[in-house]
């Protein structure tokens, strides 16, 4: 090993202090001693001449050294977390002044860093606390590192007595599995009862990977929107019962007001088998009303099998008679689903279509195209279905339960077409087309 790695900087700067002023002290020596001069004269000179020397070797090293030793101390108190230590004497006028100000600057900026974050890390416990969402964390092995209050409450146990258990005697370990997004239903908590939801992420501490677990309490939520979806459903069934029964109670006062008159007009029996035509057709439109919400309201689980995309589109394009409908050919495309409600959904669509392409010219024979083709995009297939009727004018209703523009309508249609789409994992839109007349509806489903 080379001699300047085995010496400290400390005696590397005195050494060559003194070998800087080793060439004059020897020459002012070799002049001395060799110069008439009493002994007594050289030994005082020598001795004043290497006492100099020495001494001033000795201030060139602690006045490089000393510094250092400052900026190591000031840097150690910043390892250990004392941002409060500044060095004296930082001037921007000099190299030295410039790293002491540096180190200063660097000292004020981490204390505000940890004071930000320190700020930050008390608002997260604070909000921690006071939500009513159980928040826990556990670490790789699957153990509980952390806990809220409202965590706690749900396992009927301080912090205390779970930190530091596993998932699986705090009864969690089934949601650090499966699905990171789900809906809690045979889980149990000895703290709470209600229905949860679930939602799993994960983070690194220390470079070593954890799970955040959140869990709500849904009943409230599922509470009021159960609450808003009866609420609509009477406002809808009270709106058609009262066109319905409202007719049919003001033309049943009139026929038994006829009927009690010891006079009656010659065309009596015309008025009563009017008023009884239209009591029988509010009826059966009560009726066609009351079925539709049966039907809406018992719509199967699909019942999944292998089915060609575009045997299904051919089959629904040759049943429309009144248009021809036009189909763009796509890729081959099998996928599983339940072909009898994919079918009936592209019916449904295709005979909006039709309709809407009639309306709009007249008659038959001036009215425009209606398209039908599929494109696929990864693991998505999009069914697309275009007409050149009017475009969609209330779009805020189209998927509004029994909300209909049409005289025969049932106000189901488009709601049932979305239903399956959604219970097939997918999607069902419908808007005006950006270009020309007409609109688009867009079904896409996972393959």
């Amino acid at each position: 090993m080379p001699f300047h790695h085995r010496i400290s900087h400390e005696r590397a700067v005195f050494l060559q202090t003194l070998a800087s002023g080793a060439p004059a002290v020897a020459l002012v020596m070799w002049t001395l001693w060799r110069g008439d001069y009493t002994p007594k004269v050289q030994w005082t000179i020598t001795l004043l001449i290497g006492g100099c020397w020495i001494g001033f070797a000795i201030a060139v090293q602690v006045r490089v050294v000393r510094p250092l030793q400052t900026m190591a101390n000031l840097l150690s108190a910043l390892r250990e977390g004392d941002f409060s230590v500044r060095a004296r004497g930082a001037r921007r006028d000099e190299a030295l002044g410039d790293v002491m100000a540096e180190i200063n600057t660097l000292s004020r900026t981490l204390q505000e860093q940890r004071l930000s974050a320190l700020e930050a890390t008390a608002l997260l416990r604070t909000v921690m606390e006071e939500i009513e969402v159980a928040i826990f964390a556990f670490d790789a092995e699957g153990k509980l590192r952390l806990a809220n209050q409202a965590g706690q409450r749900l396992l009927g146990k301080p912090a205390e007595r779970i930190l530091g258990r596993a998932a699986a005697e705090l009864g969690l370990a089934e949601c650090l599995s499966g699905d990171p997004t789900r809906l809690l239903t045979t889980t149990v908590f000895p703290g709470a009862s209600g229905r949860w939801g679930m939602r799993r992420s994960q983070f690194r501490e220390g470079g070593r990977p954890h799970h955040l677990l959140v869990i709500a309490d849904l009943s409230r939520t599922l509470r009021e929107e159960e609450l808003r979806a009866w609420q609509r459903l009477v406002r809808v069934l009270g709106h058609e019962l009262n066109n319905s029964l409202a007719p049919i109670k003001s033309i049943a006062g009139s026929l038994g007001t006829l009927l009690k008159r010891e006079k009656r007009a010659p065309d009596w029996e015309d008025d009563m088998r009017s008023g009884l035509d239209v009591i029988a057709s509010r009826a059966d439109n009560l009726a066609r009303f009351m079925q539709a919400y049966a039907r809406l309201a018992r719509l199967p689980v699909p019942t999944r099998s292998a089915c060609d995309l575009g045997a299904i589109i051919h089959r629904v394009a040759a049943l429309e008679t009144r248009l021809p409908v036009v189909i763009t050919p796509g890729p081959a495309t099998e996928f599983a689903c339940d072909s009898a409600q994919i079918e009936q959904v592209l019916i449904n669509l295709v005979k909006n279509a039709v309709e809407a392409t009639l309306d709009a010219a007249g008659s038959p024979e001036a009215a425009g195209t209606v398209c039908i083709g599929w494109t696929r995009n990864g693991a998505q297939v999009e069914v697309t279905v275009e007409d050149e009727g009017p475009g969609i004018a209330n779009p805020g209703n189209l998927f509004v339960p029994f909300f209909t523009t049409k005289p025969e309508g049932s106000g189901i249609g488009l709601v049932l077409c979305r239903q399956i789409a959604e219970n097939h994992g997918g999607t069902l839109t419908l808007q005006s087309r950006p270009e020309g007349r007409g609109s688009i509806a867009r079904l896409q489903l996972p393959v």
